[in-house]
C-alpha cells in the first residue's frame, strides 16, 4: 500500500528499498560495491543507509540529526557522470513510485532533481 504522507518510517523504507535496487543497477552497484561492499547488512552500508536516512529526513521533514556535507563523498568518486546521475534520479524516482502516492512523491522527485543538479553543476559535470 503507498503511503500517503512523508514519516520517518516510510523514508527509512524509501532508502532501503532505493539501495536494494542501486546494488542491482549495472551502472550504478560499482560506485557503491567499491566503497561499502555488496552486502547490504555490512556495518559500512548500514552507516550509509542511517546517514541517508537522516538526509531525507532532514530535507522532507526538518529534522536537524543529519550533521554531513552531503556533496562532499561525491568529489572523490572517480567515474561520476551525467549518466550516472540520471540513473540515480530515474531509479529513486521508481522507488518513490513505489512508496508514495503521487501527491507525496512528487515532493521527493523535485527535491532529488534538484539536488542532483546541484551536484552535477557543482561537480562540472
Amino acid at each position: 500500500m503507498l503511503s500517503k504522507s512523508i514519516n520517518e518510517d516510510n523514508i527509512e523504507s524509501l532508502v532501503r528499498s532505493f539501495y536494494r535496487q542501486v546494488l542491482q543497477d549495472t551502472l550504478l552497484a560499482p560506485f557503491f560495491i567499491e566503497k561499502l561492499g555488496d552486502n547490504l547488512q555490512n556495518e559500512k552500508w548500514e552507516e550509509h543507509l542511517q546517514l541517508l536516512t537522516e538526509f531525507w529526513k532532514f530535507v522532507a521533514l526538518g529534522y536537524e540529526e543529519y550533521k554531513g556535507n552531503p556533496l562532499q563523498p561525491h568529489l572523490h568518486i572517480q567515474g561520476l557522470s551525467r549518466e550516472a546521475f540520471s540513473q540515480w534520479l530515474k531509479l529513486f524516482h521508481q522507488t518513490v513510485d513505489q512508496t508514495y502516492i503521487p501527491s507525496a512523491g512528487k515532493y521527493f522527485k523535485q527535491k532529488s532533481t534538484n539536488i542532483a543538479e546541484n551536484f552535477m553543476r557543482k561537480l562540472n559535470l
